[in-house]
Formats: structure tokens, sequence, C-alpha cells
């Protein structure tokens, strides 16, 4: 009988197979040596490890030290992107970054999250989009199945828990807008 309580005992994830056990150990291995790492690899080593596990990775791509990836082969970067110092990636679901995004330094993508109103507290996914031009502050927080449209910017430790509008500025946790992004050409 239940008894309203969360029975973490009980909690089975093993529907969830990210990819073969030998290549996510492996993963684990290479990338933390080659990409969750602060010794100055250059950036096309990086770039190279990346995709051969998978990740989609365009040209002019910048990946700065102490980064973290769940799983490569959920992800996809696109042309002339900035991964900032210590930016987490927990891809548990397919993470997709458009042209031109910055994401700063400490700054996470949550695809996955639990179910707190089963006791079981089972595992629930959301992939999350990145479209062009988009920013993420420094130790803010994109939640499982997020899009920020286009030129959205989320700011310093915020938490975007819903879609963020195109060229909206958003603030806080969660976060909400508080102004439109204006991109001057002077």
């Amino acid at each position: 009988m239940y008894d309203g309580r969360t029975r973490l005992a009980d909690y089975d994830n093993s529907w969830y197979q990210p990819a073969p056990a030998w290549k996510r150990m492996l993963w684990h291995l290479i990338g933390r040596m080659f990409i969750n790492t602060y010794f100055p690899y250059p950036i096309a080593l990086k770039l190279f490890v990346l995709r051969a596990f998978g990740a989609q990775i365009g040209r002019g791509v910048i990946i700065k030290p102490k980064v973290n990836i769940k799983y490569p082969w959920f992800l996809i970067v696109e042309n002339d992107t900035w991964i900032g110092e210590n930016v987490w990636i927990d891809n548990l679901a397919m993470v997709r970054i458009g042209r031109n995004v910055c994401l700063s330094q400490g700054a996470m993508l949550l695809t996955g999250n639990h179910n707190y109103r089963k006791p079981t507290f089972d595992l629930v996914l959301g992939e999350i989009t990145l479209r062009d031009g988009v920013w993420i502050g420094a130790q803010a927080t994109v939640c499982p199945g997020v899009t920020c449209d286009s030129h959205a910017v989320l700011t310093v430790k915020s938490v975007a828990t819903r879609n963020l509008e195109p060229y909206g500025i958003y603030q806080g946790n969660p976060a909400v807008r508080v102004k439109t992004r204006q991109i001057n050409t002077d």
C-alpha cells in the first residue's frame, strides 16, 4: 500500500540505455582526458575527439577548458559557437545548439529530471534546442524540454524552465522576460 512517501529503493531506470556500456565507459575515460580537463589541448583535437564519439560539430566552434559533455552522440553544435569554461552539457537526450551561440562559463544544459509526483522518482527526459544567436549567461541553467529561440538571452544564474522567445532577455528563477534584445550594427 502506498503511504505517500518517496521510495528511492524502487527507482528503476534500466529502460534508459543511451549506448552500450563499453562506449559509455570509453567516453567517460576519453572525455575526462581530452574535454573535461584544464590541460590546454588544441581545440582541433577536442573537436576531433567529440566527432569520433558521434557529436556533430560545425566549423569555428570554440571549446574552453573543463567542459563536461555527458554523451557526445546526443550533441549537435553548429558553426561559430562558443562553449565556455566549466559548461556542463548533461545531455541524456538530444541537445541542438545553433550558430553563433554563446554558452558562458558554468552554464548548465540539463536534459534529465525526476518525476517528483511518483514515489519511484522516475527519470524524465526532454531535449534542449538553442537556436542561432542565443546567449546563455554564466552559471545559468536551461531545463529539460526548453527551446531558446533566436537571439534570446538567459542572464547570469537564471533558470529557464519554459521556452524563451526570440530576442527576449530573461532573468531570474524561474526566468521571466525583462527586456527585448536589440543588436546595434554600428
